[in-house]
């Protein structure tokens, strides 16, 4: 798995940036094994304030207000149950608002690596066609989810 990211947000320090990294690489790696994904992809992950987000969700949702995550998928399922057999490796690009990372951890009462992390995997079960609309799909989601961060260690408490 390959993984760009981009640190926009300045906040987070150099040297915290790097076992962020770590963190976001094992998770981001681990979701696309689990859900059966291809070990090639490419995701793209950019860290951004939370003006750099709302611009983003207006535009491309049409939704005025900061929010947490998007995802932006590249590839397209070739029949209608997700088979993750996709022509190239590059899935998308995660979205993530530091800020609103932040305040969700101290809401949720857990860590910030903690939210971040799981923003991440969220978002990467996007690209990978999952999604929350409906309750039968949403509950798999979560499902998934919860697993993942089980598997990294990271888990609700």
């Amino acid at each position: 798995m390959i993984l760009d990211i981009s640190w926009e947000e300045e906040s987070i320090l150099p040297e915290r940036q790097d076992a962020l990294t770590t963190l976001l690489n094992n998770a981001i790696t681990e979701t696309i094994h689990l859900s059966g994904g291809r070990s090639e992809a490419e995701v793209s992950l950019m860290l951004v304030d939370d003006q750099r987000i709302h611009a983003l969700n207006l535009e491309y949702r049409g939704v005025d207000r900061p929010t947490d995550v998007l995802s932006f998928a590249l590839q397209e399922e070739m029949d209608e149950e997700p088979d993750f057999e996709f022509e190239d490796e590059m899935l998308g690009d995660i979205v993530i608002s530091v800020e609103r990372a932040r305040e969700q951890a101290e809401e949720y009462g857990h860590s910030f690596e903690r939210e971040i992390v799981y923003l991440a995997v969220h978002g990467t079960l996007h690209l990978l066609g999952y999604d929350h609309e409906e309750e039968d799909d949403k509950l798999k989601m979560r499902n998934k989810e919860e697993e993942v961060m089980t598997k990294l260690g990271l888990e609700r408490v």
